[in-house]
């Protein structure tokens, strides 16, 4: 790029803002593939016309879905409006790339169970928090020991989807599980600390308010990965979560065991958590708050498979 310095700026703004290490790379990402579409001219001598050239090419001729790019345009209206101070004004002639409205794909309870059964260890754990509490695999990934209340069967979910914190129950079944689960994180966090590591990252500006708090084991990741990394920020070399590759691979590798005709991601199971519920009689509105949705309508895409149709009706052909 012509000016290297861009991208450091790019970065410090999204840390600054306590975005996401994922939001940085994908930003940045973005930021060079638009360059690169422009022959590598500074973003500050192209204006709104390029950029609109750029995103409809994504969508034309790249046929990329709509969250992609929605996703380059995100990264793009934030390099001009906090980087080069140039807000982007006139998007008219964008093309919007079409959002196809799909339906979930749900398991059913046997289904759901015969997944599960055919996994085991951490991933197996994993997985029981999707489809037993209802959570995002980042969010099952991101808990820290401290997240766990096993007296009151209850998990505090930070952070999630639109940076809002949530509780949500654990299922009786698996804690003694995850009660041996901390065990181990505690014994090998000990180990680590003997070894003179230990420090984990904490989130946002706590490290600086709390400076020996990174130590803790009630901060240490629920689900350590088994090998220390390098944190790309901060230079610290400490214990990450484990990838949701690989629990994802082994979901794969449970359902091919089987014959589910079903595209089959660890998604489904946090699906299959909120149809199940709505299926067993409980309230939408509670449904809602346990898997963090903001508006309800979100939450009613799930009524479609209740056992009566598409919509819920019973058809007069079963009266």
């Amino acid at each position: 790029m012509k000016d290297k310095k861009l991208l450091t700026q790019l970065k410090e703004e999204i840390r600054r803002r306590n975005y996401s290490y994922n939001t940085e790379k994908t930003y940045s990402q973005w930021i060079v593939r638009y360059v690169k579409y422009h022959k590598y001219t500074h973003p500050t001598e192209l204006n709104e016309r390029d950029v609109v050239k750029y995103l409809n090419f994504l969508a034309n001729k790249l046929n990329v879905a709509a969250s992609t790019q929605n996703q380059a345009l995100s990264a793009i209206v934030f390099l001009y409006s906090h980087i080069l101070n140039q807000p982007l004004q006139n998007l008219d002639e964008l093309k919007r790339a079409k959002k196809p409205k799909r339906l979930p794909v749900v398991l059913t309870e046997q289904e759901a169970m015969m997944v599960l059964n055919s996994m085991k260890g951490v991933h197996k754990l994993v997985l029981s928090l999707l489809y037993g509490s209802g959570l995002r695999i980042s969010e099952a990934l991101r808990i820290r020991t401290q997240d766990l209340d096993l007296t009151y069967k209850q998990i505090t979910v930070r952070d999630g989807k639109g940076l809002r914190d949530r509780v949500t129950m654990i299922p009786e079944s698996i804690i003694d599980q995850l009660s041996h689960q901390i065990q181990k994180v505690e014994k090998l966090h000990k180990l680590d600390l003997e070894k003179g590591f230990g420090e984990t990252i904490l989130p946002k500006a706590l490290a600086r308010k709390y400076p020996n708090a990174a130590r803790e084991t009630r901060w240490q990741y629920l689900f350590p990965s088994k090998r220390r990394s390098v944190d790309p920020r901060s230079g610290i070399r400490h214990r990450y979560h484990i990838s949701q590759r690989d629990v994802r691979r082994s979901v794969r590798r449970a359902v091919n065991k089987h014959t589910i005709q079903k595209h089959v991601t660890p998604h489904t199971f946090r699906h299959s958590f909120a149809t199940h519920l709505l299926k067993n009689g409980y309230d939408i509105r509670t449904v809602q708050e346990l898997l963090g949705h903001k508006s309800v309508k979100t939450t009613m895409i799930y009524t479609h498979v209740l056992n009566r149709g598409g919509k819920g009706v019973q058809s007069p052909l079963d009266t």
